[in-house]
């Protein structure tokens, strides 16, 4: 392992990183444009041309405001909650690849942090620790709106999870790996697996949006019933911590749908045009942001058109219509697979 490679990797983290702090500090101000837009409303546009300025507004708001802690509250976990909750979700953009390899002198270098053979385990794990964030936030801040909707939290997590595990179980079957940067190279062209598994895009993408704890189903920060829910006691960055980790997880949920089912940086025919592989990997990014973009867009327009679901409607929907749904899609998958296999035996 070269010192080149090294410096190489840490810069990709660092930029990485960036970009995720970025997008996620202008989905804030795509989110209150696009809310307007669908309200016919202007949204911000005191800040700057247009409003362009609003989210580092925010910013500083977040970091001058003043910085509380409950006198009754375990203060230690209350801050280690907001901790964990921005860590977990910056960690998942790892194992993403954001575009095709770079050529530069003679040396090839991934746009990809690591590529571990099992990627998506690695997602759903470090996914699955975000509970803790919000978890022990809720319960360290001593206050009962905070733990009711902590226990809201882990509860709609958990249970979305294992529908959304199902479904992709199903993808697994049909891709033989749990290498993203396989999964990717696997849909060159127009084989991308929505075409494959259209069902289990469907469950993935409801359960991204209860992972996420995104209207319809935000019931953990429900205002009209928990005040704020699990960051109810909240004040100043450590609130904006849990603002941040929200957009971030939107963030990277579009990048893994575009991955899983869209081709991810593949675009048909583009290299039918453009041959030199540099461009290739540049257009490639584009594609691949592009995509995410639209996602984000799909996540902040349902949060504005639809109505939050009551509670026993979100479990039933997630425990008697998503699993089933989802085992549904995997016996299907079962029975193609087995019929090609005897179709090639033939």
């Amino acid at each position: 392992m070269t010192l080149t490679f090294l410096i190489y990797k840490a810069i990709l983290v660092v930029v990485v990183f960036i970009i995720t702090l970025l997008v996620a500090m202008y989905s804030t101000y795509a989110e209150r444009k696009v809310a307007a837009f669908l309200q016919d409303r202007i949204g911000p546009n005191r800040a700057g041309p247009f409003g362009i300025l609003q989210p580092l507004a925010d910013g500083v708001k977040m970091f001058m405001k003043e910085e509380l802690i409950p006198g009754t509250s375990n203060k230690a976990l209350f801050i280690i909650g907001p901790s964990i909750a921005m860590l977990t979700a910056c960690m998942t953009g790892a194992v993403i690849p954001w575009g095709p390899s770079l050529t530069i002198g003679g040396e090839t270098y991934s746009l990809q942090i690591t590529d571990i053979n099992i990627g998506i385990l690695y997602l759903f794990g470090v996914v699955s620790l975000g509970v803790y964030g919000i978890m022990i936030g809720g319960w360290a801040s001593n206050n009962k709106y905070s733990l009711l909707g902590a226990i809201r939290a882990s509860s709609q997590m958990i249970s979305y999870e294992v529908a959304m595990g199902i479904s992709i179980i199903a993808l697994v079957m049909t891709t033989g790996t749990l290498s993203l940067s396989e999964i990717v190279q696997q849909q060159h062209g127009w084989h991308w697996n929505i075409l494959v598994q259209p069902l289990g895009f469907f469950i993935f993408l409801i359960c991204a949006f209860a992972e996420t704890n995104r209207a319809p189903f935000d019931l953990p920060e429900c205002e009209t019933e928990l005040v704020g829910g699990y960051h109810t006691e909240y004040s100043s960055m450590k609130l904006g911590f849990y603002l941040f980790a929200e957009y971030i997880n939107m963030f990277i949920s579009s990048a893994v749908i575009s991955t899983f089912y869209f081709g991810g940086y593949n675009m048909p025919f583009i290299d039918r045009f453009v041959h030199d592989p540099n461009w290739l990997a540049i257009l490639g990014v584009v594609f691949m942001f592009a995509k995410i973009a639209f996602f984000i867009f799909v996540f902040m327009w349902v949060r504005w058109t639809l109505p939050r679901f009551r509670y026993d409607q979100l479990m039933n929907l997630g425990w008697k219509i998503l699993i089933p749904l989802s085992l549904l899609n995997l016996l299907i998958t079962g029975v193609v697979m087995m019929r090609h296999e005897i179709m090639n035996l033939f």
